[in-house]
């Protein structure tokens, strides 16, 4: 086996690594990949997909991002503290609850959307967070995800520090460690990777994530921040039941079967 084959985690029906550079190494490899980012553009699209709209991931806001819109026919979501009564979707999940139904959402985010990006075109890409863990793990091993033949690639989003390099986030490995878990509960075939499986235990073992997850930096920063609502909503555990495909450039709930 060559150093390539151990990074990507070859021979292992569930991997897991981090970050954009993650899911663009393992999405060649792998059938299928989730995104997850907690905090807060995974538990966006788990939100806007229930209510019907479809969630067409960029990675940046800018003016390209202005011109996709417009291409796609899809309002651009702002930043939070931009919502306005003309403007009002964004990337908080609970300010998306209150918006207004449109049928398509351009949502801009440096690392969830980028994530999707990465992935390329060979691999199925979910979004992943704690709302749909289950409902994610349930729909991966109803396809047949999870062996070395047709395995799925978990790619927790992570922060950015200051300088743009990646901060391991607590609530994105709790969120990949759910995905993971659950899908190795209904897939008995399942081969995980050390670091899958280790992301699986961590989650089973933590008492009270919802907890964790509020207490940690990327909470803390959220709710002293002012936006206390989008750390509840996206605690909510398995509280949803919407998988969110990508399909022709866009989430929307794949089908249950």
């Amino acid at each position: 086996m060559t150093a390539a084959s151990w990074r990507l985690q070859s021979g292992h029906g569930v991997r897991l690594e981090w970050g954009p550079e993650g899911a663009r190494r393992l999405g060649p490899e792998v059938a299928g990949l989730v995104v997850v980012d907690v905090l807060s553009f995974t538990t966006a699209v788990s939100v806007a997909v229930e209510g019907g709209t479809r969630v067409h991931p960029y990675a940046w806001r800018d003016a390209s991002a202005r011109e996709y819109a417009d291409r796609v026919g899809a309002p651009l979501a702002v930043g939070r503290r931009e919502v306005t009564a003309e403007q009002p979707w964004s990337l908080s999940p609970a300010a998306l609850r209150r918006a207004p139904h449109t049928g398509r959402l351009v949502l801009p985010s440096p690392n969830g959307s980028a994530i999707a990006a990465a992935a390329g075109e060979g691999s199925t890409v979910i979004a992943g967070c704690l709302r749909n863990a289950a409902a994610v793990g349930t729909w991966l091993a109803r396809q047949g995800y999870g062996t070395p033949e047709r395995p799925v690639a978990v790619v927790p989003a992570g922060e950015r520090w200051p300088d743009g390099s990646l901060r391991p986030a607590l609530e994105d490995l709790l969120g990949a460690g759910a995905v993971a878990a659950a899908l190795c509960a209904r897939a008995p075939w399942a081969a995980p990777s050390p670091e899958a499986g280790a992301a699986a235990v961590l989650w089973t073992a933590t008492p009270d994530p919802a907890a964790a997850v509020a207490a940690c930096a990327s909470g803390r920063e959220l709710a002293e921040g002012g936006f206390p609502e989008d750390v509840a909503v996206a605690t909510e555990i398995d509280a949803s039941a919407a998988v969110p495909l990508l399909s022709d450039g866009a989430f929307g709930i794949a089908d249950r079967n």
